[in-house]
């Protein structure tokens, strides 16, 4: 009885954790650029030490790899909105001061003349912050590079101030940081630059990106979920119950 209920007790506790990360999902539908992980699969895993052979318990394998599928596309029609294409991803610097990316593209121009998102990330360029001209007018075009111009001049040639970094994500496995940026799922690469894939990097100028995450797939995720946890804390009582009734009828009258 005790293996039972032992059983019963380690896979809710391991359902916790799968329903955090579906609860992470329903909070972020919303979110611009927000992207979903692949499932978080369970198995079972056997318990070391002195005890019987047959004595498991169910473990948890977290594979936190973002799924870069699009989004729901949203036109905009603001010059520093990008849309991130196929599975080009942005690189920015994160509160630490490394490297990480995003999907986030609804850019704006700090107070300190650099360019950031929405989310206060700092949009690194292949040679570093953007630092934008004052009083000047910003586009982007579809591969990234960020142009100048002056409001008063709109005759003159728009000047090129830099360049987007952004890499092809398609060979490249990319895991959710605590701050909810991505980093490369190599060790060696993490809070670092990642090579390119083969396939080219662009933007959609004046389109956002909304979140992967299907509400409604995710309701019903949640609600078998539910389910499960009610069907292994009712197990635990079971448990409970038998072993009391098996007592009773050990006792010597």
């Amino acid at each position: 009885m005790d293996k039972l209920a032992y059983t019963a007790l380690s896979a809710m506790q391991s359902q916790s954790v799968v329903r955090a990360a579906i609860t992470n999902e329903l909070a972020n539908v919303s979110t611009i650029g927000f992207k979903k992980s692949f499932q978080i699969a369970s198995s079972a895993v056997k318990i070391d030490g002195p005890g019987h052979e047959s004595r498991y318990q169910p473990g948890l394998q977290i594979n936190d790899v973002i799924n870069l599928t699009p989004g729901t596309p949203m036109s905009t029609g603001r010059p520093l909105d990008v849309a991130m294409n196929d599975q080009t991803v942005l690189a920015v610097q994160s509160a630490e001061g490394d490297i990480a990316f995003t999907r986030r593209g609804d850019l704006k121009v700090s107070t300190t003349g650099v360019l950031e998102n929405a989310e206060g990330g700092l949009v690194m360029g292949e040679g570093g912050p953007i630092t934008v001209p004052v009083g000047n007018l910003i586009t982007v075009s579809p591969d990234g590079t960020v142009f100048a111009q002056l409001p008063t001049e709109p005759e003159s040639e728009a000047i090129a101030i830099g360049q987007l970094m952004l890499r092809d994500a398609s060979q490249t496995e990319l895991v959710r940081r605590t701050d909810g940026l991505f980093e490369p799922r190599e060790a060696a690469l993490k809070g670092q630059d990642f090579p390119t894939g083969p396939k080219p990097v662009s933007v959609s100028p004046g389109m956002l990106e909304g979140s992967n995450v299907n509400p409604v797939a995710t309701m019903v995720k949640m609600l078998d979920f539910s389910r499960q946890f009610e069907m292994q804390l009712k197990l635990v009582k079971e448990t409970q119950s038998i072993d009391e009734a098996g007592s009773t009828m050990m006792r010597i009258p």
